[in-house]
């Protein structure tokens, strides 16, 4: 996290709390439309609209007292969608036991991608039950990405 995300995300996670909503991640990034300020949230049973409205509501003027970016950015709260990627102890939670799909920075057995049911996971690594059976553990810091399969 770059210093803007940093002090953003120690700012709006104590807000979100008394919400009952988590701070996933806070993203600061140049866009098409210029500089965005995205608050990440999540909470059991997922996000709707209003909890990312009274966020945003409650966030605006404390984000305007902290005056943490020097420029003109666009605030944006939202829910981390159903195919992001797994980063967080929640994200492998919310996963466990369903279908996700992981890519490699180098060969593992001759392959990049793989593919299997997330089975069990803890602070480095987490295992799978790949489509034929066999069960893999993937150390966290080798992978490139990983992602819920959808299915539908």
């Amino acid at each position: 996290m770059g210093k803007v995300s940093d002090q953003v995300f120690e700012l709006v996670a104590p807000i979100a709390e008394s919400f009952g909503l988590e701070v996933i991640e806070v993203l600061y990034e140049k866009k098409y439309d210029g500089m965005n300020l995205t608050i990440v949230i999540d909470k059991d049973g997922g996000v709707d609209i209003n909890d990312c409205e009274k966020l945003h509501r409650a966030i605006d003027a404390p984000l305007d007292e902290l005056d943490p970016i020097d420029c003109a950015y666009i605030l944006n709260v939202s829910s981390p969608g159903l195919d992001r990627p797994l980063k967080t102890e929640r994200d492998f939670k919310r996963n466990l036991n369903k279908k996700i799909s992981i890519k490699l920075y180098k060969a593992l057995d001759g392959k990049k991608n793989f593919v299997g049911i997330l089975t069990s996971y803890d602070e480095e690594t987490f295992t799978i039950t790949a489509e034929k059976g066999q069960t893999i553990t993937f150390v966290k810091k080798d992978t490139a990405h990983i992602e819920p399969v959808i299915e539908f």
